[in-house]
């Protein structure tokens, strides 16, 4: 049976995972047919489409050297249909009954005996429209990598082919640079260590709260041609007012605060290294929740950013995932689970984007309209955001730990709250 190692890093991954904080990344697509669906072919569908994908077939297997390691292997009893379900919602007594149920599926753990994905089919919706979840452990891929594993589920997109392995000749140079790098990084994330946001600490609880927020493109573009900055240093100012607003009405006070955001940055290469695997590095970004000005929010924003970005994805502490790739696997089974509580130390929220092309996306002829992503809760974090630029609207994911969050529609109420007034400034 032919295998492939996970990466240290995707072992860590997998030993991160619990009950209470299952490291499962997701998102939610909905589509728009012109005339009603029959479930059971949608069913039938995916799971042709999903047996054609390899890493879709795999699962993993423990390996006794190096010690710690594991490796994907083929699952000789897959059968994509056992991981695929419909359910139709009842919509009698709620108007938007996706998040709702949405979040109870996310939360329930993938059995590690199988190969680590599900989906689901959901209809009921009152116009006609149908939603696809998704949910992937963040062992088998990163947020870059899962649309190019998925991507052979939808309609006229090339399946994804597992590249070859290549050897990559190291130099002496090299592994000394590589020392050096992961000195400083391990460095630079003692130095970061802070006490955390505890408005943003949560207990330990496998429940899960989901919410959808949406904004057009054509806003954020007219907030750029402005303000400056990129689209997502946008998207930064507007998720840092929103927290701002939510903090505020929990009537917790803002003014002097700050909330420190994990931005995970792929650093994967070539194209033919787009299936499978974590390659993730990172940048911590303070989120100026106690300015009280958008434009200001904004400017602090794109200042934080550029220093990241010219400081490049493989310094500071941010770059936490490259020192985790270079740790040998047994190390993270001793000590990842116990390195993970001190997560809320480093950053109080992960913030990250899943790039998806331009190009419209269907299945079974039937357009996609919406697609959230939603990122994994760090264990002890209340809030984790999942960003997806897709067609004329930016998606937003939010996941919260249902034990620290009642109110998380007041977080998404938030969020456009936040960008309208960063829009009336513009």
């Amino acid at each position: 049976m032919a295998s492939t190692p996970l990466s240290s890093l995707d072992v860590a991954f997998l030993c991160l995972s619990r009950e209470t904080a299952p490291m499962q990344m997701g998102a939610a697509l909905v589509f728009a047919p012109e005339e009603p669906v029959c479930p059971d072919r949608l069913v039938a569908l995916l799971s042709r489409r999903a047996a054609d994908i390899p890493a879709l077939r795999r699962k993993i297997r423990a390996g006794l050297f190096p010690p710690g390691s594991a490796s994907w292997v083929d699952d000789p009893d897959f059968q994509a249909v056992k991981h695929i379900h419909h359910h139709r919602l009842t919509t009698l007594y709620d108007p938007d009954p996706l998040p709702e149920f949405a979040a109870k599926w996310i939360a329930e753990p993938l059995d590690p005996r199988r190969p680590l994905w599900e989906l689901a089919v959901v209809t009921g919706f009152p116009d006609g429209s149908f939603a696809v979840l998704l949910k992937l452990h963040h062992a088998l891929t990163d947020g870059a990598g899962a649309y190019a594993v998925t991507a052979g589920l939808l309609d006229g997109l090339p399946l994804p082919q597992p590249a070859p392995a290549i050897p990559q000749p190291r130099s002496p140079m090299s592994a000394v640079r590589d020392t050096w790098e992961t000195a400083g990084i391990a460095s630079s994330v003692v130095r970061a260590a802070r006490p955390p946001c505890l408005p943003l600490a949560a207990p330990a609880t496998a429940e899960r709260r989901l919410g959808f927020a949406r904004l057009a493109s054509a806003d954020l573009r007219r907030i750029r041609r402005t303000h400056g900055g990129t689209t997502n240093d946008v998207v930064l100012a507007v998720l840092s007012g929103a927290l701002r607003e939510w903090l505020i009405n929990r009537g917790i006070r803002a003014t002097g605060r700050s909330v420190r955001a994990l931005i995970p940055v792929s650093v994967r290469g070539r194209a033919a290294e787009q299936q499978g695997g974590n390659k993730l590095s990172g940048y911590l970004c303070d989120l100026p929740i106690g300015t009280d000005h958008p434009v200001r929010r904004l400017t602090e924003v794109r200042a934080a950013m550029t220093r990241n970005k010219a400081a490049g994805p493989s310094r500071g502490a941010g770059a936490f995932p490259l020192l985790a790739d270079r740790m040998p696997p047994a190390l993270h089974r001793l000590g990842t689970r116990t390195a993970g509580l001190a997560a809320p130390l480093l950053f109080d929220l992960v913030v990250t984007t899943v790039p998806l092309p331009r190009a419209p996306h269907a299945l079974a002829g039937a357009p996609l309209t919406e697609v959230y992503p939603f990122v994994p809760l760090a264990p002890r974090q209340a809030v984790g955001i999942a960003i997806a630029p897709y067609r004329d609207s930016v998606h937003i994911g939010l996941q919260a730990n249902a034990a620290a969050v009642e109110d998380l529609g007041s977080l998404r109420d938030a969020v456009a709250k936040s960008a309208a007034e960063l829009l009336d400034a513009s």
